[in-house]
Order: C-alpha cells, then structure tokens, then sequence
C-alpha cells in the first residue's frame, strides 16, 4: 500500500477558484523566499529552490507569489525551480506595490504601471497567461475603474485567466464586482487575528477564494498549557499545524498558503492538511481569539 502522507496536501480538500480553476485549499506563499525584508536574494538560494520542488512533490498545486517579493526574486525563483510546469499547476501573482527599500511597500496603480507588471510578471515566470492576477492594493489616488478596466484589458487579451483582490473590506469587493468578476481575495486572517471575518463570510456566501495571509500567526496562543498547545500535543503535532488545521476546517472557500525557505519547516506546515480536528476542538480554538 502507498503511504498516505507521501502527498499529504491532498488531504485538504479542492477549491475551485473562478468556477473553473481546481486546486488543493492547502498551497505554498513564496513571499519568504527572499531576503531580510522581503528584499534580495535568499540566504540560501539552492534550498529555496528545493523548497519549491518539495513543495510540488508533496501535492502543493497552487503558489502564491508577487512582483514585489524581492522585488521580483520570488518569480524568478518559481520559474528556475519549476520551469517547464507540471500540467495543473496554478501560479498566482500579484501587481500594484512598489519598493523602495526592504520592509517599505507603495502602491501604485496607475494603468500603464499596472500594465507593465502583468507584462513583466509573465516575462519572468515564463508564461503566456496568469491563472490568477491579484491586485496588490487598491491605489486611493486613482480612480478604481482605471485600475480595475486594465486587468480587465488583459483578461480579454488573454494574459490573465482570473482577477482577484487583496487587503479589501466587503465594500470594495463589492465596488470591484461592478468593473471585474472577483476570483479571490487575500487578506490578513489567522488564529490570532480575524478583523476580516466579514470579508471572509462575504467571500463564502458568494463562492469566493479566501487566501489568508500569514496565516501561522498563533502569538500568545501557542503558549505553553494554553488550549492551542494541548491541542497540538494530543494530535502530536505543532502549534502551527493547529493554526493551519483550524484555517482549513474554518471555511470551505478557506486557501492557506503557509511560507518557509527551509525543506524541514515546509514539510511540517504541509502534514497539517491530514490533522483532523472534532467539533469540540473547532469551537475550543476559534473561541480563542
């Protein structure tokens, strides 16, 4: 017999984003495949390599990823990890956030900007199309038609499949919907932090893609004696595998894309797709916050 836990992301279960776009709900987020700030190049490139390599072995068929990591590191590293992609693999990126240094982030949405990173973005990852094109930010200071009717532009041109959000409240979703068919959004939610649990209850009601982001975030919770800790210790697992069991238990339209740049912490937040929580733990953990 096989050993189940050989491609345990399978145990998370499918989402099918934009109705026609099937993936595993646990992914990998490259974001941390770059260095200190999300700036330059890894510590240790050959790992991060290997990192996504094992990530695909393992199951994982959706990676988050975006022009600003880096920026541009974490695609370039994607397209030399995985290039030619296995059929079925979905690489989504984002676009609209400049940088002018580690740890900083500007958004910047003007059409002929945006433009040119979907143009870039293909470039470096080495596709003709992106399956999933997500603005980075929503730039107050130009009118969200323009930012909006150019991802459009080139939806129809055939350069993007689908269209999502990220870090947007329920009104600019819905404001979005008005210009775009909105395939996904990412916003900030974890165990610890759920600020935007209205934006993930509109996302359920209208068969949206929720892709948290830093979903490992436990803080306090993962104290010792605490209730996540005895969690973790009856499933023998890790506080992070409760947090990730708990997001994948917590919606059907839930998509975790836990990030590391080491092989051994990958393979640990991936094992969380097999941990099976009772109602009881539901409803202990998510009391928590």
């Amino acid at each position: 017999m096989s050993d189940p836990t050989a491609r345990p992301v399978a145990a998370s279960g499918t989402f099918t984003i934009g109705g026609d776009l099937t993936v595993h709900r646990l992914g990998y987020g490259a974001m941390q495949l770059t260095g200190p700030g999300i700036w330059g190049e890894p510590a240790d490139r050959d790992e991060a390599i290997r990192v996504l390599r094992r990530a695909v072995e393992l199951g994982v068929d959706f990676i988050d990823t975006a022009d600003s990591y880096g920026p541009f590191v974490s695609e370039e590293l994607i397209a030399e990890a995985l290039h030619p992609y296995p059929e079925g693999l979905v690489i989504a990126t984002k676009g609209g956030l400049t940088r002018p240094g580690p740890g900083q982030w500007l958004p910047v949405g003007r059409p002929e900007y945006l433009r040119q990173c979907v143009e870039m973005s293909l470039r470096r990852l080495r596709l003709e199309r992106i399956d999933l094109y997500q603005l980075h930010r929503i730039d107050a200071k130009v009118p969200l038609d323009e930012q909006l009717g150019v991802l459009r532009e080139m939806q129809s041109e055939g350069k993007i499949r689908h269209i999502g959000l990220s870090e947007v409240s329920v009104d600019e979703i819905r404001a979005a919907r008005e210009h775009i068919e909105v395939a996904s959004v990412q916003n900030l939610y974890n165990l610890a932090d759920r600020k935007h649990q209205d934006v993930l209850e509109y996302c359920e009601s209208e068969k949206i893609g929720f892709i948290p982001w830093f979903p490992l975030a436990t803080g306090e919770l993962a104290k010792p004696g605490g209730v996540l800790a005895d969690a973790a210790a009856r499933h023998d697992a890790s506080p992070a595998q409760l947090a990730l069991a708990w997001l994948l238990h917590r919606s059907p339209v839930m998509l975790p894309i836990p990030g590391t740049s080491k092989v051994a912490h990958l393979e640990d937040n991936l094992a969380a797709a097999t941990i099976s929580l009772s109602e009881d733990e539901i409803a202990e953990l998510t009391a928590l916050a």
